[in-house]
C-alpha cells in the first residue's frame, strides 16, 4: 500500500512528532537528550530550518519547526541518520530507533501556532514529571527568558509579548492536540477545511451535498479517522449531525 501523502502546510510551519520504536524509551541518560540537541542544533545550521519550540520526553519528542532551504523530509533524513548513528554507537546497539516516519502536522495560522507551542511545553506537566514548564530542563520553555541561537523565540513574542507567554503556559491546556496514541485528533479549523477539500474535492457542503450517499457516508467515515469533530464536519460537508456521528 502506497504511502499516505502528507498535507502541506501554508506557512511552512508543522508539529512534528518522533517516537520510540514499539514505544520504547529513546532517552536512557542524561547524555542521549544533549546528544539530540547537539545534532538537531547541527542540522539546523546546515538546512536552515527556524525552531520554535521543542520536548523531549523519554520515548517521544516533540518539535515546533518551520521547514528551510531543504524540504523537512530530508531534514529529518539527515538528521535521523546522523543522530541514530551516534546513538547506536553510543549504546552498542543496531537497527531502527524510531517508530516509523515522523509526524507532521500542518500549523497554518497564528492561534494554532501558539496552541501548539504551549501543548509542546506542557507536556512534562500533564505527564506528572514536573509541576511547571520551566522545572523541566529538556523543553526550549526557559530559552524564551535568555538569548540563545537556538531556539527561535522572536515570532511567538511578537505575537503575545513575555507576560502573556508565561500566562498561557501557567493554565491548562483543553485543546485536544494529536499524539501518536489517540485514536480521535482534534484538528484546528483551518487544517480541517484542508483536510476536506484535499480528500473529497469538494470545495462547499453543496457539492457534497452532490456526491453520492454511498461515497459521502465512506468519507465521513474516514474524516472522523482523520480527526474532524461531529461539528466541523457537519460545518464543512453539510451532512446531518446524526450521520456524522455515524448513525
Amino acid at each position: 500500500m502506497a504511502r499516505q501523502k502528507r498535507l502541506q502546510s501554508e506557512t511552512g510551519i508543522y508539529h512534528v512528532m518522533l517516537r520510540g520504536i514499539n514505544k520504547q524509551k529513546v532517552f536512557l541518560c542524561d547524555n542521549d537528550y544533549y546528544m539530540f540537541l547537539r545534532v538537531l542544533s547541527k542540522c539546523k545550521t546546515i538546512c536552515g530550518f527556524k525552531l520554535y519550540a521543542y520536548c523531549l520526553m523519554s520515548n517521544h519528542v516533540h518539535l515546533l519547526i518551520q521547514e528551510g532551504e531543504e524540504p523537512l523530509a530530508n531534514t529529518f533524513k539527515r538528521f535521523g541518520d546522523s543522530f541514530v548513528y551516534r546513538y547506536n554507537k553510543e549504546h552498542k546497539r543496531s537497527g531502527s530507533l524510531f517508530e516509523g516516519r515522523y509526524k507532521s502536522i500542518p500549523v497554518n495560522d497564528d492561534e494554532y501556532f501558539i496552541t501548539v507551542l504551549k501543548y509542546i511545553h506542557q507536556n512534562p506537566v500533564k505527564a506528572g514529571i514536573v509541576k511547571n514548564c520551566s522545572d523541566y530542563e529538556f523543553s526550549s520553555f526557559n530559552s524564551y527568558f535568555k538569548q540563545n541561537d537556538f531556539v527561535d523565540t522572536g515570532f511567538a513574542l511578537e505575537l503575545i509579548g513575555v507576560n502573556e507567554f508565561i500566562r498561557i503556559h501557567s493554565e491548562g491546556n483543553d485543546e485536544y492536540l494529536y499524539t501518536y496514541d489517540d485514536k480521535r485528533i482534534k484538528q484546528s479549523d483551518s487544517l480541517a477545511k484542508e483536510i476536506v477539500e484535499k480528500l473529497t474535492h469538494c470545495s462547499s457542503p453543496e457539492e457534497f451535498s452532490d456526491l453520492p450517499k454511498g461515497m459521502q457516508k465512506s468519507y465521513v467515515k474516514t474524516l472522523r479517522k482523520e480527526g474532524l469533530s461531529i461539528k466541523q464536519i457537519v460545518r464543512l460537508t453539510g451532512v446531518s449531525q446524526r450521520r456524522a456521528e455515524g448513525r
